[in-house]
């Protein structure tokens, strides 16, 4: 089983390079972030029409979260993490699909450094953490999926040094992320990749992209019930060089049966 992440930069602006990418991938279930579409916006139709049952979480003109499956209608237990009944943002969608439990997220950024949207970066990792201990010993089959917007070591930024005050890797940030990871998750592309040049993003500006500039923040957590059937993982790098494509590339990993 394929599963995938793709921060789509826009759902509806993105469509044309989403379907090519669901056609030629043709991941199993695939979690999106950053939709930039309200709820009644959301291109239902046309993922069916290419095979995908679809539930999502809209926003107009920001965040917004989806999950697509071809195998089997997801199931919705979660439209918001918990912690914060005053959080309207839509960054948390949990289903069901088959016998995995799926978060998909979409973590706040948290720039500019100090300021409010860090503070609420910081409070929206809290809350994650703690609901996230009670998802790993549930002693289901979870999958925490999407953009953490988090470069957890040196070895997910091109230049490390140019990053040291930013919001994404910030020591308290990669310690929260690496909280997680301390609760039993395992981050499954680093887990088969340790020491390889991954990239998931790359800016817009200064040829990022060809320079191979980039930073990985989109993420696979693993509980341990999950970890046994993990057998590859991969980005679709090639995805992000399409015309008026994400400045993300989807990732994915691989499920055995």
């Amino acid at each position: 089983m394929r599963i995938a992440t793709y921060n789509v930069n826009g759902v509806n602006g993105r469509l044309p390079v989403i379907l090519r990418w669901l056609e030629e991938t043709q991941p199993h279930i695939a979690c999106l972030q950053e939709l930039k579409a309200p709820q009644e916006k959301f291109p239902e139709a046309e993922f069916q029409s290419a095979g995908y049952e679809s539930v999502w979480l809209g926003q107009k003109s920001w965040n917004g979260v989806a999950v697509l499956s071809r195998v089997g209608m997801p199931e919705v237990s979660r439209l918001s993490l918990p912690g914060d009944t005053e959080d309207d943002a839509s960054r948390y969608l949990e289903v069901k699909i088959i016998d995995l439990v799926i978060a998909c997220i979409y973590l706040p950024n948290g720039n500019p450094v100090p300021g409010p949207k860090f503070d609420y970066k910081m409070k929206w990792f809290e809350r994650l953490d703690a609901h996230a201990e009670m998802l790993v010993t549930s002693g289901k089959k979870v999958l925490i999926i999407g953009d953490f917007n988090v470069m957890p070591t040196e070895n997910d930024v091109y230049k490390p040094e140019k990053f040291l005050k930013d919001a994404l890797f910030l020591p308290e940030v990669r310690a929260a992320f690496q909280n997680l990871l301390n609760q039993g998750w395992t981050d499954a592309v680093r887990h088969l990749y340790p020491d390889e040049t991954i990239y998931t993003f790359w800016d817009y500006f200064r040829k990022a992209y060809e320079r191979n500039a980039g930073l990985r923040i989109d993420h696979f957590l693993l509980s341990a019930e999950v970890l046994p059937q993990l057998i590859n993982a991969g980005v679709d790098k090639t995805v992000r060089g399409w015309e008026k494509t994400s400045d993300h590339a989807p990732v994915w990993i691989e499920l055995r049966d």
